[in-house]
């Protein structure tokens, strides 16, 4: 048998849809201020910082990490107001928690559906797990409403298609409006299948579906505390019904949450208020930054209840590398969906950031 190269190899083995993606791109951030990743730019406070450091002095990392940390899950249902007879499963970051989804309720022909353009992780973890996607467009060219739910729309496409899962984010990324909650509640009431809707940014919004929980049985809320100031741990949660997760923790893989992360994690929802209020200051920096975007009549900038801002601008290519030149790195959204031309998103970040970031783009804007 002639020798085979590694390329001709994947290529007969692998599926087709997965030769056709691209990876998920995170470009080098070293030497920027960094405004792309929707973080919470503020460092936990030293005294938690020395708390956190004589907690990890004494962790057995030699040992694997409590499967079923119950005292971390405490502390969450604690920290976000869960009701008492609702469950909480872990996972590393949304991610997983996305594609153990999927997974579970992969039958031949199963429709994963959601609306467009939103998190791009919904459709690929669809095209991983070999599911069928259907993305419904949001509205545009609304005025005040841009980007809001078509329901519609959503609805005829639930009809029609007959999901077996759909992700809603509330509030959506990369759009960072919060749909209209009664929108969202005849769409889960609507539902054949589960729907999930995702609530990452819950720390800067100003509803939620945990207490609805109860109200529909086929509802999850999905959370992280990514943007709350723990990207560093990839924790995320699934709150909701026991009928559910009990079955989704036979497809979680053994000490997916590390020993590290858990105890990090309890330490930071010990003082889950700290996280809370370098959120509200976030919030206000959202406002002025929205403020300051809208005085710029090349730019228009979205309504967000998330730690963003979208904004368009003619030529946003050229922007965005402008802002590199000049040391600002935000996400260029230009060319990821038809409904994204020439759009930017620029994550809240420190008031001295958001000062060099406008200073930055005002001169791209006149000069360039």
């Amino acid at each position: 048998m002639p020798p085979v190269s590694a390329i001709s190899l994947a290529h007969s083995l692998l599926r087709r849809e997965i030769l056709d993606l691209h990876a998920y791109h995170v470009p080098g951030s070293a030497g920027y201020i960094k405004l792309d990743a929707m973080e919470n730019p503020y460092p936990v406070p030293q005294q938690l910082r020395d708390e956190i450091a004589a907690a990890v002095a004494q962790a057995a990392i030699n040992r694997y990490p409590d499967p079923d940390p119950a005292a971390l899950k405490e502390k969450i249902r604690g920290a976000i107001g869960l009701p008492r007879e609702m469950g909480v499963l872990l996972g590393n970051g949304s991610d997983e928690l996305i594609q153990l989804l999927a997974m579970a309720v992969n039958k031949p022909g199963a429709t994963l559906l959601s609306v467009e353009p939103s998190f791009v992780m919904y459709k690929m973890i669809a095209t991983f797990t070999g599911m069928r996607y259907v993305g419904v467009p949001l509205l545009t060219n609304s005025g005040a409403a841009d980007f809001s739910l078509d329901l519609s729309a959503t609805l005829a496409a639930i009809r029609r298609e007959q999901p077996a899962l759909v992700f809603l984010a509330y509030p959506n990324n990369p759009t960072g409006n919060l749909f209209s909650t009664d929108a969202v509640a005849q769409i889960i009431a609507a539902s054949p299948g589960l729907v999930v809707v995702d609530e990452a940014y819950y720390a800067f919004a100003s509803d939620s579906f945990i207490p609805r929980l109860a109200d529909y049985p086929n509802l999850l809320v999905m959370r992280t505390f990514s943007k709350l100031g723990m990207a560093g741990l990839r924790l995320g949660f699934l709150a909701g019904s026991t009928a559910w997760l009990e079955q989704l923790e036979k497809l979680r893989l053994p000490y997916n949450v590390g020993v590290l992360p858990q105890l990090v994690a309890e330490k930071l929802l010990e003082h889950h208020d700290v996280l809370l209020l370098q959120a509200e200051q976030i919030k206000q920096d959202r406002a002025k930054l929205y403020r300051q975007l809208g005085e710029i009549a090349a730019v228009r900038v979205y309504p967000s209840e998330a730690n963003f801002l979208l904004f368009r601008a003619a030529n946003a290519t050229a922007v965005f590398d402008g802002l590199k030149r000049r040391g600002v790195l935000i996400k260029n959204l230009n060319g990821g969906h038809p409904m994204l031309s020439d759009c930017l998103r620029v994550t809240v970040g420190t008031p001295d950031e958001n000062e060099r970031f406008m200073t930055a783009l005002q001169e791209i804007l006149r000069y360039e």
